[in-house]
């Protein structure tokens, strides 16, 4: 076995993501949250269902299943039998995510996305994030547009946010950004440092957990050679 990277332990942090998810889709958007995903089918979370990212569903080994037309997606989504997973350009500390314009919406200083599906996906069903590179330019005390609503917002459920450094939720009293767990190695000063609003840091902070030897092991199989674990610093 090779030895727990960064990597591994962000595709353990996003398979959790989906725990008691059941017979759900899970709609994975990004290389790792696939990653993240798949390991969840593969091991607690067997009856997950996830899409090619068209319209065909499939396995663990992405061999497909059956085909799922586009109208049908959204009658899966207003159902709320759906878990998203989306990236963000910037989110605030209620978990409002932007993912269309940097700067003012009349004259923004860089165009982005849009807003695509995120606002069906937040008022709809439980929707996280992932991060890449947790810095203050997207943990930020207003998001220039509000693209996915958070939980000031009346937002359906904002499960998680994982990063490259930790685990956070929003289940403090007044629902903005808590620490869950802070990855090995990472100190609590490095993330409020990447942060650009205070966090609700409890009184102990668990550290996010290893993959198991049964999960590296699939791990390594999903992702020979680490081609997506290796990105992650």
């Amino acid at each position: 076995m090779s030895a727990i990277t960064r990597g591994d332990v962000c595709a353990i942090a996003i398979a959790e993501t989906f725990r008691g998810d059941g017979a759900i889709m899970a709609s994975a958007m990004g290389a790792m949250p696939v990653l993240g995903a798949r390991l969840a089918q593969a091991t607690f979370e067997p009856d997950l269902m996830m899409t090619d990212g068209v319209a065909t569903m499939v396995d663990g080994d992405g061999r497909a299943e059956a085909w799922m037309p586009f109208s049908k997606v959204f009658d899966v989504l207003w159902s709320g039998e759906r878990h998203v997973m989306m990236g963000a350009s910037q989110i605030d500390r209620f978990g409002n995510q932007n993912i269309s314009c940097l700067g003012d919406h009349a004259r923004p200083k860089t165009q982005l996305l849009g807003v695509r599906g995120a606002p069906g996906n937040t008022i709809c069903h439980p929707t996280s994030y992932w991060v890449q590179g947790h810095d203050a330019r997207v943990f930020v005390p207003a998001v220039s547009m509000v693209s996915g609503i958070g939980t000031d917002r009346g937002a359906a459920e904002i499960r998680r946010v994982i990063t490259n450094l930790g685990v956070f939720d929003f289940g403090s009293e007044a629902g903005t950004m808590r620490v869950r767990s802070l990855h090995p190695g990472v100190s609590l000063d490095e993330v409020v440092a990447a942060t650009g609003f205070a966090l609700v840091v409890p009184d102990e902070i668990p550290v996010s957990r290893d993959p198991t030897p049964e999960e590296l092991a699939i791990l390594e199989r999903l992702d020979p050679a680490a081609r997506t674990r290796s990105a992650i610093a």
